[in-house]
C-alpha cells in the first residue's frame, strides 16, 4: 500500500513540477528579491538625513541661523549661489531638494512677515516608493521652522504671533524627471500619476490574460473533442495551421488592443480634465503618435502572449487541464504590474530592470511613462524586442506542432520510440 501511495505521489509531483511552473516562479522570486532590496533601501533612506542643496541669498543672522540648522539636520550636497548647478549636483548625487533662502528673508521676519524659502523638489519617478523620497526633507523643513520660532521668541525679532507660529513660507516647485513644474508639490504630481500607475498596468494584465486563456482553452477543447486530430488529417501544412490559429487570435487581440487604446485615451483625457493639475501645459502628455506606439507595443505584447499560450496549449491534454496552463503567462503578466506600481522603471536596480524589460508584457506599461517625457528610444527598443520574442515563440510553436507531443501532450522518451520501432515489424506481419 505504501508503495502504491509513493507511486501516486511521484506521478503527481512529476506532472505538477514542470518547467512551465518553475520558471515563472523563479523569475518572480528574483524580481521580488530585487524589489525587496528597493523597499529596504527606501526604508533606510527614510531613516537617514535627507540629501539637499542650500542657496542662502539672505544677508542677516536669521537666514544664517536657518542655513546652519538645515546643515545640521541634513547631508548638504551643494552650498553656493548657482541654482542651475545646485539642481544638477542634487539630481546627479541622488538628492531630493534644493532650498533657496531669498534675499528678503531677514527683512520679512523683522517686518512682521514670514520669511520666504523657494523649494525645488527633485522627483525621478512616479511609483509609490519614489514619492516617499521627499518626506524626510519636508520633515526637516518643518523642524527648522519650529527651531526658528523658538529663536524668534528668544531674540524678540517680532511680537507678531502669526510670524512666530509660521516663520517660513515655502514656495513649492518640483523638477519631475528633468522638467520643472513651478508652484506644484511632489504630492500633487503623484496624485495625478498614481491613477495611471495603477490602472494602466491592471488593464494590460487583464487583456493579456483574457486573450491568452482563449488560445489555451481552445487547444484543450479541440484535443478533448478530437477535432484537432481531424484538422491534422486535412491536406494543410501544419505551419499554416499554427499561423492560422495565431492570426485569428491576433485579430481578436488587435480588436482588444484598439478597444484598450480608445478606453486609455478617454481615461487619460478624463484624468487630466478632472485633476487639479494639468501636466500637459508643461509638455508632460501623449500625442497621437505616442498612442500609436503604445498600441503597437500592446499588440505585440498580446501576440507574444498568444504564442506562449499556443506552446502551453500543445502540452495540455484536455479542456480541464487547460484551465491551469495559463498560470505561467498570468504570473509573467502580474510581475511587471506589481513591480511598476511601486517604483518607476528608471529607478529600479539594474538587475531588476533587465528582468522586467525581458518580460514582453512590461513594454506597454514602460511606454506610457517614457513617451510622456519624450523618451522614444527605449520604447522603440522594446517594440523590436517584443517582435523578436513573438517571432521566436511562434517558431517554437510551429516546431512543436510537428511533433508527437501535439496529440499526446508529452514528449516521447527514446525508450518508448525504440519499443515502437521494435513492435512495428510484428504489427506489420499481422
Amino acid at each position: 500500500m505504501s508503495r502504491g501511495l509513493g507511486n501516486i505521489m511521484k506521478k503527481e509531483i512529476k506532472e505538477l513540477l514542470t518547467p512551465s511552473t518553475l520558471i515563472p516562479i523563479i523569475i518572480f522570486a528574483i524580481i521580488f528579491g530585487s524589489l525587496g532590496g528597493v523597499f529596504g533601501g527606501a526604508t533606510d533612506e527614510l531613516s537617514q538625513p535627507p540629501k539637499i542643496a542650500i542657496i542662502n541669498d539672505g544677508t542677516g543672522e536669521i537666514s544664517q541661523f536657518v542655513e546652519l540648522d538645515m546643515t545640521a539636520r541634513s547631508e548638504v550636497l551643494y552650498n553656493g549661489t548657482d541654482l542651475d548647478q545646485a539642481i544638477q549636483v542634487t539630481t546627479e548625487q541622488g538628492g531630493v531638494a534644493v532650498f533657496v533662502i531669498t534675499p528678503e528673508f531677514d527683512d520679512n521676519i523683522t517686518e512682521n512677515k514670514s520669511g520666504v524659502i523657494n523649494v525645488y523638489w527633485i522627483l525621478e519617478g512616479s511609483g509609490v516608493l519614489d514619492g516617499l523620497s521627499t518626506d524626510p526633507a519636508a520633515a526637516m523643513l518643518s523642524q527648522v521652522s519650529y527651531d526658528l520660532s523658538k529663536a524668534i521668541i528668544d531674540s524678540h525679532y517680532t511680537d507678531n504671533s502669526t510670524v512666530i507660529l509660521a516663520p517660513i513660507n515655502a514656495t513649492q516647485n518640483t523638477i519631475y524627471k528633468g522638467t520643472e513644474v513651478p508652484g506644484v508639490t511632489p504630492g500633487m504630481i503623484m496624485g495625478v500619476m498614481t491613477g495611471q500607475s495603477f490602472i494602466v498596468p491592471l488593464i494590460v494584465v487583464m487583456v493579456v490574460i483574457y486573450a491568452g486563456s482563449m488560445v489555451v482553452t481552445s487547444m484543450g477543447s479541440e484535443k478533448e473533442n478530437k477535432t484537432l486530430e481531424t484538422l491534422l488529417t486535412l491536406p494543410v501544412r501544419r505551419t499554416y495551421i499554427v499561423f492560422g490559429k495565431l492570426a485569428g487570435a491576433a485579430i481578436v487581440g488587435l480588436v482588444l488592443a484598439a478597444i484598450y487604446m480608445v478606453g486609455l485615451g478617454y481615461y487619460m483625457s478624463s484624468l487630466t480634465s478632472s485633476a487639479s493639475l494639468d501636466l500637459s501645459q508643461y509638455g508632460i502628455s501623449l500625442d497621437l503618435f505616442d498612442y500609436v506606439l503604445v498600441g503597437i507595443s500592446l499588440f505585440l505584447a498580446l501576440l507574444s502572449a498568444l504564442a506562449l499560450c499556443m506552446i502551453l496549449g500543445i502540452f495540455t491534454k484536455n479542456y480541464r487541464a487547460a484551465q491551469t496552463m495559463t498560470l505561467p503567462v498570468t504570473m509573467l503578466a502580474l510581475i511587471p504590474m506589481l513591480v511598476l506600481m511601486f517604483t518607476d522603471f528608471s529607478t529600479l536596480p539594474l538587475v531588476a530592470q533587465v528582468l522586467v524589460f525581458a518580460i514582453p508584457f512590461s513594454q506597454p506599461i514602460i511606454a506610457i511613462n517614457s513617451l510622456m517625457f519624450g523618451e522614444i528610444g527605449i520604447v522603440l527598443v522594446g517594440i523590436v524586442y517584443q517582435l523578436a520574442f513573438a517571432l521566436g515563440a511562434m517558431f517554437v510553436a510551429v516546431y512543436l506542432f510537428k511533433k508527437d507531443i501535439l496529440l499526446t501532450g508529452r514528449v516521447r522518451s527514446q525508450q518508448s520510440k525504440k519499443r515502437g520501432l521494435a513492435l512495428w515489424p510484428t504489427r506489420k506481419r499481422k
